[in-house]
């Protein structure tokens, strides 16, 4: 019983945490621009163009460079995804995305740590990282992982 009263209390700090994140500048910017990009049409343009090639972009990978339209359509999601990518307000959110995703890395880096060096916590989209716990993980070394 003492345990699930742990776990409890445990998950309503998670929760303060997360509202204290949702209180953060890296969130409040995120989210106008957020807003502020969905508000946009040229952007919204391009994100509907992008996904509405998603469907011939999955068919295209299943099939690989078997499939009659391999060179076209990879052309054309390149292409897309290029000037999506290229647009002022899409590059503004995306380093606005960062930043929170910067401040969630570190918060778990944080949690991580405090339990134990050799926990590996999510930094920058990779579920494992050499956190110089000498492991070697991460790093090449002896456990066999190779450097990303």
């Amino acid at each position: 019983m003492l345990a699930n009263i742990e776990v409890i209390e445990l998950l309503e700090q998670a929760e303060k945490l997360g509202q204290m994140i949702k209180r953060s500048e890296e969130y409040e910017a995120y989210q106008i621009e957020k807003d502020l990009l969905y508000k946009d049409e040229g952007a919204a343009q391009l994100i509907h163009n992008f996904v509405a090639m998603k469907d011939d972009y999955e068919d295209v990978q299943r099939f690989g460079r078997y499939h009659p339209d391999y060179t076209k359509i990879m052309k054309e999601i390149r292409g897309t995804k290029r000037e999506l990518d290229m647009h002022d307000r899409v590059a503004i959110f995306r380093q606005k995305e960062t930043a929170l995703q910067g401040l969630l890395d570190d918060v778990s880096e944080i949690v991580a740590f405090s339990i134990s060096e050799n926990i590996k916590a999510p930094r920058e989209g990779l579920a494992l990282k050499d956190h110089g716990s000498g492991c070697g993980c991460g790093s090449g070394g002896s456990c066999g992982c190779q450097a990303s």
